[in-house]
C-alpha cells in the first residue's frame, strides 16, 4: 500500500484541483482529503456519504457554579486568561471562556472544591464516502477548533483501513498547505510527496520550506509547477532551485481559464475538457505514478 501526498507550501497553488484530476486518472485508489481545516476536495468529487462519525478532540474546562467556593485559585493559575471573575449584585462568580481555554487542566488540578468539569468535546466530523472514482475519506473540523493534526491522522488511518479491506494498492492524499502540524500529520510515513508550487516570490520561498520538511522525514519528493506561464523568469528560477535541492520537476502546467470553468461545474479538469492543460496534468500523473511503481518491492 502506497500513499501519495500532494501538498503545497502555500494556499491557492491549485493543489486540490490537481488532486481531483489525479483521482479521475488513477482508476483504482482510495482518496483522502487531509486538508481538514478547509476541506474542499468534495466540491469537485461529489462524494456520496456512506458513514459519518463525530471527531472528539481536546477537553474544555467548565466551572460548576453551585459547587464553586469563589476562592479564585483557578483564575490565578490559568496562564491563558481563560477564567474571569464576575460580580453580579455583590455576588462573585467565575466562568471559563471556552474559546480561550487550551484544555491544559491546571484549573482542575488546583481547584480545592473539585467543582470544575473537564470533558472531551466534539470538534468536527469524519466522513467515509463513495465517488465515481473510488472510496473517499474526508473530514470537517469545527470553526476555530484545534487538534487538526489528530483529525488528519484519523483520516489517514481510515483510508488505510479501506485500502486494506478492499485491496487497493494506492492512496491519494490531498494534504494541507504550509508546513504546520496538519502537513506533518499528512506526510509522516508516506511513500512519496508531490509539491505543487507556482511562479511567485512567495511560491518559491514556501516551496523550499515544503521540500525541507519532506526531506526531514526522508520521503521521496517531486515538484510540479502550476500556472508556469504567469512568470517565466520565476519558473526558470524554480527549475534551477529544484536541481540544487535535488528534487525532480515532474511537469509544468500552464494557466488556462478552462480550469476555473471546470471548478464551477464541479468536475475534475481532465474529465471536463481535453486540451493541452488536461494533457499536462495527465503527464504529471503518469510521471508520478511511473516513479512510484518503478520499484514494486517497496
Amino acid at each position: 500500500m502506497k500513499e501519495i501526498v500532494v501538498i503545497s507550501g502555500k494556499g491557492g497553488t491549485g493543489k486540490t484541483t490537481i488532486v481531483s484530476s489525479f483521482a479521475a486518472l488513477s482508476k483504482h485508489a482510495v482518496i483522502a482529503d487531509c486538508d481538514v481545516d478547509a476541506a474542499d476536495l468534495h466540491l469537485l468529487l461529489n462524494p456520496n456519504v456512506q458513514n459519518s462519525e463525530p471527531f472528539i478532540g481536546g477537553k474544555v474546562a467548565e466551572i460548576i457554579p453551585e459547587s464553586c467556593t469563589q476562592c479564585g485559585e483557578c483564575e490565578n493559575f490559568c496562564r491563558f486568561d481563560a477564567i474571569s471573575e464576575k460580580v453580579n449584585g455583590g455576588t462573585i462568580s467565575y466562568a471559563v471562556d471556552p474559546i480561550s481555554c487550551e484544555g491544559c487542566g491546571v484549573c482542575v488540578a488546583v481547584c480545592p472544591s473539585e467543582c470544575i468539569r473537564f470533558e472531551s468535546q466534539e470538534r468536527g466530523e469524519l466522513f467515509v464516502s463513495s465517488t465515481k472514482y473510488g472510496p473517499m475519506v474526508h473530514a470537517r473540523l469545527g470553526i476555530a477548533e484545534e487538534n487538526s493534526g489528530k483529525l488528519v491522522s484519523l483520516v489517514r488511518a481510515q483510508a488505510k483501513s479501506i485500502a486494506k479491506e478492499k485491496n487497493y494498492e494506492l492512496i491519494i492524499i490531498d494534504g494541507s498547505p504550509g508546513v504546520g502540524c496538519p502537513v506533518i500529520s499528512s506526510i509522516t510515513g508516506a511513500y512519496a510527496v508531490l509539491i505543487i508550487t507556482e511562479p511567485t516570490i512567495t511560491g518559491v520561498h514556501d516551496m523550499e520550506r515544503a521540500v525541507g520538511l519532506a526531506e526531514h522525514f526522508n520521503i521521496p519528493t517531486y515538484l510540479c509547477i502550476n500556472k508556469c506561464d504567469i512568470n517565466s523568469e520565476i519558473t526558470e528560477e524554480i527549475v534551477k532551485r529544484s536541481k540544487f535541492l535535488a528534487v525532480t520537476v515532474l511537469g509544468q502546467i500552464h494557466y488556462d481559464p478552462i480550469i476555473t470553468e471546470a471548478q464551477i461545474h464541479a468536475v475534475p479538469v481532465v474529465e471536463y475538457y481535453q486540451n493541452s492543460v488536461s494533457k499536462e496534468i495527465t503527464a504529471v500523473w503518469d510521471s508520478l505514478y511511473g516513479n512510484i511503481c518503478a520499484d514494486k518491492t517497496n
